[in-house]
Order: structure tokens, then C-alpha cells, then sequence
């Protein structure tokens, strides 16, 4: 065969640079939409913050962040605070210290100085259980080779303070490290009850049991039913799991009123001390959205601290020439392209968010006003098609995307939900389903919980058609417990 050229004609739909800049954007949360701008501010020479605005839209914004806060809090009690008034000029011959007494002091310097980070000073990240208790191994007096030990010991912790091997697991890790033959169980069992003896109280615990008996070892002497508590976990702990009650009382021979109080002390207990001592770090949520009722009609508004205002450096948009192609003209005019390029697709990112956002509030209307009870079914296809849009948008838009309501700060996925059909040929939303099996389990008898089929029965008698298997996938999503595990004593 010959090599030969031919023309065809055809279409096909390219991504260009414009494009992906406003998908990436799009897509991005207002913790990363901010440092994209700092970075974006900081590389390019042409883009500038337009400080009037962003000061305009940040009063706008502080009034309807406080006028959403008084719709939110209107249910707590209003405290009074009398503060002593400032006076407007100070006399002349005195200082501000003679009239106003400040609440703190700063260091020299502590202000100006170029590497303070508030942020850092502010961070609230704390200890993990491991730093936790080599800090209190660091404390005590001890030997090399029990340091050893109790170093082992607690690395081998899981993240619920339980240890995960046994004695001989940890004395065989000793002994490779240190190669001592004359080293014992005893002395290792000596050392994980000093670890045990540490804060949080039942940690380094080798079950469930052993770790509520320390616990209760720790209550004060006195208290109620303590020594009833004690041989409850020492003999019949696996009944109180069961929620086998009428055997409880038949074995401790106790009253119902005398064994809820037993369980009530044994429930007050942590089973799990290790979570005590999170090394989480408190995120913030910031909402792009605020939602309020004014005048009857539920209005939408864009949180404008979340994105400050940009505009397009004058002097240095001045300084270009249109004839002339040198390296930097030619620099200059590119940095300009890529500023409107950059300003284009942020306008692009509000107004979309801002579309979607009010096409959800008009379809959860009822959410709003009633709670999650009155959720309608939404998926991403019905907002797609009310706005012309594709599904791919609306997913973009609404991941990790915030809505401040009187009801709560939501993520813009959370109001949307599967279609669930009714007896009177509706739909029904599985948030809304969720939240009647949660009142439904709320309202229950405590000692005659309901089954999930005895909620499938009630939700029919509702005119919603769910499966038993469909209860009990959504209870376990909601982390609520099966009948069995209800049970509790009147």
C-alpha cells in the first residue's frame, strides 16, 4: 500500500487551557480556592487584591453572618454584658494605661517580629496516645531494661489503648533487642501493670473486661453499687452483653431498679480510654453559602470572605506596548492574559455555585422549613437538567462545597438522595427515611426495642414501601445498634 494523504471533516471537542483552569477551580474547596489565590497573587505580577471591594464584601458578609447566627441561635437565652465605655480622646497630658487598663502584654518585638505565625501558635493538634505515656514513662523512675519494656508495651497499643499482643509477644521482642535470656514474664507483667497505673485509667488493658475493672478500681471507695459493679465485670460480663437482664437479676439476685443502677455505674465507664487522647486536629468548616428567610422567601448568598476580590494591576497594564515584541512586552502581556484568564474563570466558579446552590434550597424548601423528616429525593440529574448543565458540574460544585441554613452547616451533597417509591405513588427521599427510622428507634420502649422488620411494618403503615434488609442497611449507616443491642432496662 502507498502512503497517501486524505481530508476528513469532523468534530470533537478540545480541553483548552481556559477550560481546565475553570474545572480545577471549580472543583477546589475555599481552604484550597484561597491558596490558589495567594499563589496566583504571588506569580503573577498583573493580579492584585482590590482591597475596596474585598472590604465592601466582607461588611456584607459580617451582617449576614450575624444576621444568620441570630436565626440560628434564636432558641438560646440572650445575656446582657455591661462594658466599661471607652472614652473618644484621652486628656493630653496623660496615657492610655492612666484611663483604659488593657487585658494582656505583649514582649518586644513579639509583634514585628517577621517569623511570627499566628496560625502556628494556634494550633490545636495534641498529643498521640504513644507520646502520652512515654511523656509519663519519662516521669517515672525506672530501669533500663523496664524502660525497654514499657516502650515495647506501648508500641504495641492499638489506637483504643488495648494492647494487641500478649505478654509472650512482648517478651520475645525484649529479647531479640536486647538479647537478655535471664529477662522473666513476671517482670514483664510487672511493667504493663506500672503502664496500666498511668493516664488514661484502663489503658494497656488486654480486654474489655480487664479494662473496666481498672477503671472501677479508680471510682472513689464510696460510691453507689460499686462492689455490685465490680462482680458484675468479673462474672457475668458476657450476660450484660447480651442484655440478658432476667438472668442478671436471677444470678445477683437484684431488683430491676437495683441492676439498672449497677449497669448505669458500668456504663459510665469508657471501654475504650485510648480515645481519650486524639491526636486529631480540629478542622474548621467554612461556608460558601448562606441561606436565610427574609420577608417568607428563602434568599441565597454567597459567603464573599471565602474568595477575596481580584483585579488587574493598572501600572503595570499601562506599561505594555502594542508594537513592541521584546522579552519583557512580551512577558507582560502574557502575565495579562493569564490574569483575566485566572479573574474569568472565579467569576465562572461563583456564579455556577451560586446557581446550584439556589436550584437545592428551592427543591429543599421543605427540608428548611420542616427538618430532615420533609427531605425530597434530589439526584445530580435534576439539578443538571433545571440548569442546563452537566451531571459532572453539579458533582464538582457540590464536593466539599458548604450551605450555612438556620438548621445547620451542610455540604451541598448532603441534600441529595435516592427516590424511594410510596403507597400513593410518590417518592420519598432515603434522608427523610433515615430520619423516621432514627425518631421511630428514639420513641421506642427501652426494654421492647423495635425490630427492623417492626419498623419496615410501621413505615408501610406511613405509605413507604422499604425492605426489612433496606431498615437495617440504613440503621447501621446511621451507627444505631440492632434490637438485641437496645435492650435496656425500664
Amino acid at each position: 500500500m502507498k502512503p497517501s494523504l486524505q481530508l476528513k471533516i469532523g468534530q470533537s471537542l478540545t480541553m483548552t487551557p481556559q477550560l481546565q483552569q475553570a474545572i480545577r477551580l471549580l472543583q477546589l474547596s475555599s481552604v484550597e480556592l484561597q491558596a490558589e489565590i495567594q499563589d496566583a497573587l504571588e506569580s503573577n505580577m498583573m493580579l492584585e487584591l482590590d482591597e475596596a471591594e474585598t472590604e465592601r464584601n466582607n461588611v456584607e458578609a459580617s451582617t449576614t453572618q450575624e444576621q444568620a447566627k441570630e436565626e440560628t441561635d434564636s432558641s438560646t437565652v440572650e445575656t446582657t454584658m455591661t462594658q466599661e465605655t471607652i472614652p473618644d480622646d484621652l486628656p493630653v497630658d496623660s496615657a492610655w494605661d492612666d484611663v483604659y487598663d488593657g487585658v494582656g502584654s505583649y514582649s518586644k518585638g513579639s509583634i514585628d517580629n517577621s517569623n511570627y505565625d499566628g496560625f502556628e501558635n494556634q494550633d490545636s493538634k495534641e498529643k498521640t496516645l504513644s507520646e502520652h505515656l512515654l511523656w509519663q514513662l519519662n516521669l517515672t523512675p525506672t530501669s533500663d531494661t523496664d524502660k525497654v519494656i514499657a516502650m515495647t508495651i506501648i508500641d504495641m497499643l492499638d489506637d483504643d489503648g488495648y494492647l494487641s499482643g500478649s505478654l509472650e509477644d512482648v517478651l520475645t521482642a525484649v529479647k531479640d533487642a536486647n538479647d537478655d535470656e535471664e529477662l522473666g514474664i513476671e517482670e514483664v507483667e510487672a511493667v504493663l501493670h506500672m503502664i496500666q497505673s498511668m493516664d488514661p485509667v484502663g489503658v494497656a488493658s488486654r480486654d474489655i473486661k480487664e479494662c473496666l475493672t481498672l477503671q472501677l478500681r479508680q471510682c472513689d471507695p464510696d460510691s453507689y453499687r460499686l462492689d455490685e459493679a465490680k462482680l458484675l465485670v468479673e462474672n457475668y460480663l458476657d450476660l450484660l452483653a447480651s442484655h440478658d437482664y432476667n438472668q442478671l437479676m436471677r444470678k445477683m439476685k437484684l431488683d430491676q431498679e437495683a441492676l439498672a443502677e449497677v449497669v448505669g455505674l458500668i456504663q459510665s465507664m469508657n471501654p475504650r480510654p485510648g480515645n481519650q487522647v486524639s491526636d486529631s486536629r480540629t478542622e474548621y468548616v467554612t461556608p460558601d453559602v448562606y441561606v436565610k428567610k427574609d420577608s417568607g422567601v428563602w434568599k441565597v448568598n454567597l459567603n464573599a470572605e471565602s474568595m477575596p476580590s481580584l483585579r488587574i494591576n493598572s501600572s503595570y497594564a499601562n506599561m505594555i506596548k502594542r508594537a513592541d515584541n521584546s522579552a519583557d512586552n512580551t512577558s507582560l502581556k502574557s502575565h495579562l492574559q493569564e490574569a483575566r484568564w485566572f479573574i474569568k474563570s472565579l467569576q465562572s466558579r461563583s456564579e455556577t455555585l451560586l446557581k446550584v446552590a439556589t436550584c437545592i434550597v428551592e427543591r429543599q424548601r421543605a427540608f428548611l422549613e420542616y427538618g430532615e423528616e420533609a427531605m425530597k429525593p434530589l439526584v445530580l440529574h435534576d439539578v443538571a437538567e433545571a440548569l442546563g448543565m452537566h451531571e459532572s458540574t453539579i458533582s464538582r460544585v457540590t464536593t466539599r462545597k458548604y450551605m450555612h441554613t438556620p438548621r445547620g452547616i451542610f455540604e451541598l451533597k448532603y441534600f441529595f438522595s435516592s427516590h424511594v417509591s410510596t403507597n400513593y405513588g410518590g417518592a420519598c427521599s432515603s434522608t427523610a427515611i433515615r430520619a423516621l427510622i432514627k425518631k421511630l428507634i428514639g420513641a421506642e420502649t427501652p426494654n421492647k426495642p423495635l425490630s427492623d422488620s417492626k419498623i419496615a411494618a410501621l413505615l408501610e403503615d406511613q405509605g413507604i414501601n422499604v425492605a426489612r434488609r433496606t431498615v437495617a442497611k440504613y440503621r447501621e449507616a446511621m451507627s444505631i445498634p440492632p434490637s438485641n443491642e437496645r435492650k435496656r432496662l425500664a
